[in-house]
């Protein structure tokens, strides 16, 4: 296999917001490894299919007739002559994974459909397009979210998942060949269309400012598949998504432009595993743009001055993507981060291999108490409604035990759920309780949140949509007292001796671990004064 190596890297050009740390090209072991690492991630099952490939294409272009109908619909119902029916149109954008083209087999497309002035988002996107979907016999698992952040219907098509976002243009006519990336396309939107339409423009503003993009892509198909298995993707538990996962690996290969994945990776954790944050992480400036729209600056926006994790979108209005990190999940990724420095430490010294990077993160032993939250319905389209609404709360019960233990007692919210097969319509979420590192034990001291659980409750009752039927019970769970059904094929691990992650590295190589330390460290010196001072006035460390 031909490993491609970037040409780009001249003497003085600027990649993003700094001089690269690095233009050093591979060597024969970088590339031995980057051959290795390209094998593991098509043995585990990351590459979808051509047939798969196929599928979705087909869905896609499905999707686009069925908006472009919708919309003609809309028109001669409000009343427009057939000349600007027949005009009128909508547009299917993809963003994210796919059209980064690091989307995995299964994974859900990211679109984006794009429509005119009057078609609104709240009578005719959830409204009338719903319902339409709701007709289709292929069309399954439909769920609108209108309250959230960015608005999103889920569905399936033909076993392919969707999530569709709706931007309404003040035009008239939706062109076919629509322009998203000029800044004059946000003029008069809405809040929630300028949200909707940045996860395209970000998207092809990443792939625009990476020196190589195909070692940008084989490097973030590599860090996203690790961030799963070690229990950390999920911007909605507070962990970090795709977009955020894009920006920290697009911002590495612009510190070193030449560098082939297996090097990317392992200069990934060295970067973050030294970042000092909360300093933000940037691929481009912050512009302030032609329009009235805020932008990510902790010198004037008193609320961003309180994220912990700040990772800048590159395009206008550049936003903070990571702003629902916690103080609890900012640690449990940090902590990542240090174990993955250490593991491609080991791998340097080829006393490990990429197993175990990759090893899952065992969320189930790692804690002597969880809080388990189930949520029930009377149907499984109630349960689907339901679990939507309270998963969108999770991140509410993670800050208000942050909050009244004074940030003593740290949440790990698990982001996947989990089902009880003897129990139909239910659903299961886990949230792993430890106390902070560093506070100190007292004797018989014990957390009581029982106050916190009440006033999560409250909140997740205010739901709208709530029907008979729906309950939610969080209760606190020992280890020991884990449900069955949460470890593979329902079957408990057999106990084993107690014993840490880093206690199964072996201590084989840290002479050369050492040695390799002692080689790096200007290396570490330059991205911890690079993140202290890459924007003069803004770091928030002053």
């Amino acid at each position: 296999m031909e490993i491609p190596v970037s040409k780009n890297g001249t003497k003085g050009k600027q990649l993003g917001v700094s001089q690269p740390i690095s233009l050093r090209g591979p060597t024969d072991f970088d590339i031995a490894k980057t051959r290795e690492l390209e094998k593991y991630l098509v043995d585990v099952g990351l590459y979808e299919s051509v047939e798969e490939a196929v599928s979705r294409e087909q869905v896609l272009g499905r999707l686009d007739q069925i908006v472009k109908i919708w919309v003609k619909s809309v028109s001669r119902a409000k009343g427009l002559n057939e000349q600007q029916v027949q005009e009128a149109n909508a547009k299917i954008f993809t963003f994210g994974s796919y059209r980064l083209g690091v989307h995995s087999s299964g994974a859900d497309i990211n679109t984006l459909c794009v429509g005119p002035r009057h078609v609104t988002r709240e009578d005719d996107f959830f409204g009338e397009l719903h319902r339409i979907l709701l007709e289709m016999p292929e069309v399954t698992e439909l769920q609108p979210i209108p309250d959230a952040h960015v608005p999103v219907m889920r569905f399936r098509i033909n076993g392919v998942s969707i999530d569709l976002l709706y931007a309404r243009l003040l035009l008239w006519v939706i062109p076919e060949d629509l322009d998203i990336s000029q800044d004059s396309i946000l003029q008069n939107a809405d809040e929630k269309t300028v949200r909707s339409l940045n996860g395209l423009r970000d998207t092809d503003q990443i792939l625009h400012l990476v020196p190589n993009v195909e070692s940008f892509r084989k490097t973030l198909r590599c860090m996203k598949f690790w961030a799963k298995q070690r229990g950390i993707y999920s911007n909605i538990v507070g962990f970090l998504g795709g977009i955020n996962w894009a920006l920290l690996v697009a911002r590495v290969c612009q510190l070193y432009p030449n560098a082939l994945p297996s090097m990317l990776v392992s200069l990934f954790f060295k970067v973050y595993t030294h970042w000092r944050w909360p300093n933000p992480v940037l691929l481009c400036g912050i512009e302030e743009g032609p329009f009235d729209l805020q932008v990510w600056d902790p010198r004037r926006n008193h609320m961003d001055r309180l994220h912990l994790m700040p990772i800048i979108t590159p395009s206008y209005p550049c936003m903070n993507s990571s702003y629902s990190v916690s103080s609890s999940t900012l640690c449990i990724i940090t902590e990542e981060f240090q174990r993955g420095n250490e593991i491609c430490e080991d791998m340097e010294a080829n006393n490990t291999g990429w197993d175990t990077l990759f090893e899952p993160y065992p969320f189930f032993k790692a804690h002597k108490n969880y809080l388990q939250i189930e949520i029930a319905a009377a149907a499984a389209d109630d349960l689907m409604k339901w679990k939507g609404w309270v998963q969108s709360r999770r991140r509410q019960l993670t800050l208000k035990i942050e909050r009244d233990t004074y940030n003593m007692l740290q949440c790990h919210p698990h982001p996947g759920e989990f089902s009880d097969k003897s129990k139909p319509f239910h659903c299961y979420y886990f949230m792993g309780l430890q106390r902070k590192k560093g506070v100190p034990t007292n004797e018989g001291q014990q957390f009581d949140i029982r106050m916190t659980v009440e006033e999560f409750n409250q909140s997740v009752g205010l739901y709208t949509h709530w029907k008979l039927g729906m309950e939610m019970n969080v209760s606190h769970v020992k280890r020991k007292n884990i449900p069955c059904f949460v470890f593979p094929d329902s079957v408990r691990p057999v106990k084993a001796s107690v014993h840490t992650e880093k206690d199964k590295t072996s201590d084989e190589g840290t002479s050369e671990r050492i040695e390799y330390q002692k080689k790096s460290k200007r290396e570490v010196d330059n991205v911890e004064n690079l993140s202290m001072n890459l924007m003069s006035g803004l770091s928030l460390n002053d």
